[in-house]
């Protein structure tokens, strides 16, 4: 098959085309290469993906927000399946820059939408996010659970992104999967996630921030674990059948979480990570921010039950693979 993926630049974008290319895939990419964060460690990960590929991958830089540019981005394109993974990422950032994330996560999915139906799509996986839970105190998360407080902007593109899909399958029977994402860690990843701020001041012996006392806890969920999901929620569509799919649709339309199904504290990743260090972090101790939840924690069953789904790596495993590549990467 050729499968077209946005955000093939970002962390977990990568990671998929680099799966699906390994098992036989032709894949299309697309990014607009947006330097929310340096662009460099993005065509470092292009570079990646053509060097394993070779001619069974086509990357085209173009942003998919751009309605005009986008239909002719993909004027002469053909493809099986679609793996939206492309959006304006960052719970924080979206406090300070509101309509960049109406611009790519609202706009943006409606053109990857109306992509698919225009195409007769087979499926097309997007994703979304465990932000959508908001301060939702009932944990774990299920995917039953109602969702409709969100505590950020970001959450709110996000939540949107899912009814608009919702409209999609029931009007046009677009067999469609969204995958609430539960805090993505790995080699690779992005420079504002904590892991990677962590590392990067332990490591040059900066001080840290540590939010809200440390009373923290997320479902930290290692990339290649994430990868396994996504692949297997792209290999099977929901079917049209009119009985209820995970999340509640009767339409082609599922909603998964896809976590670890452990909620870790904040301290324990900073340990791990001084350990892989070799160094102890200075921790500076800063409020609660904007935005923020207290806890995460992903009730993975209908994913379990549905895809096979079964994530192996602890954090125990995961924090030392991400510290040695990054030493490698920066030459630290």
């Amino acid at each position: 098959m050729t499968i077209l993926i946005t955000g093939v630049a970002g962390f977990i974008g990568m990671h998929c085309a680099l799966r699906l290319i390994e098992r036989g895939e032709t894949v299309v990419g697309i990014d607009d290469l947006n330097a929310y964060y340096p662009v460099q460690l993005k065509h470092d990960r292009l570079a990646r993906i053509r060097a394993a590929a070779g001619e069974r991958f086509r990357f085209l830089h173009c942003d998919f927000a751009d309605d005009a540019a986008f239909d002719s981005a993909m004027i002469d394109v053909s493809f099986d399946r679609i793996l939206h993974l492309g959006a304006q990422a960052g719970v924080r950032h979206s406090i300070d820059n509101p309509r960049a994330y109406a611009r790519s996560n609202l706009v943006g999915h409606l053109n990857l939408l109306e992509l698919a139906r225009q195409r007769g799509v087979a499926h097309m996986v997007y994703a979304s996010s465990s932000s959508v839970y908001g301060g939702n105190d009932s944990l774990p998360f299920r995917v039953e659970d109602r969702a409709d407080q969100p505590v950020s902007l970001y959450a709110a593109t996000k939540k949107a992104d899912e009814v608009m899909s919702e409209s999609y399958a029931h009007l046009y029977r677009i067999k469609l999967t969204g995958l609430r994402f539960f805090t993505v860690y790995g080699p690779w990843g992005r420079p504002d996630m904590a892991l990677w701020l962590f590392t990067d001041a332990i490591l040059r012996g900066r001080p840290i921030s540590v939010f809200n006392g440390g009373d923290m806890r997320r479902d930290f969920t290692y990339v290649d674990d994430i990868v396994s999901g996504v692949v297997a929620a792209l290999d099977r569509p929901p079917l049209d059948d009119g009985m209820e799919k995970a999340g509640g649709s009767r339409s082609p339309h599922a909603i998964y979480n896809i976590g670890n199904h452990r909620s870790e504290e904040l301290g324990r990743l900073i340990d791990l990570i001084e350990q892989a260090c070799g160094r102890p972090a200075i921790r500076e101790d800063k409020p609660m921010q904007p935005g923020d939840v207290r806890e995460t924690f992903a009730d993975i069953g209908a994913i379990e039950r549905d895809l096979g789904f079964a994530p192996t790596t602890t954090i125990e495993q995961g924090v030392p693979r991400f510290v040695t590549w990054f030493r490698d990467y920066h030459g630290i």
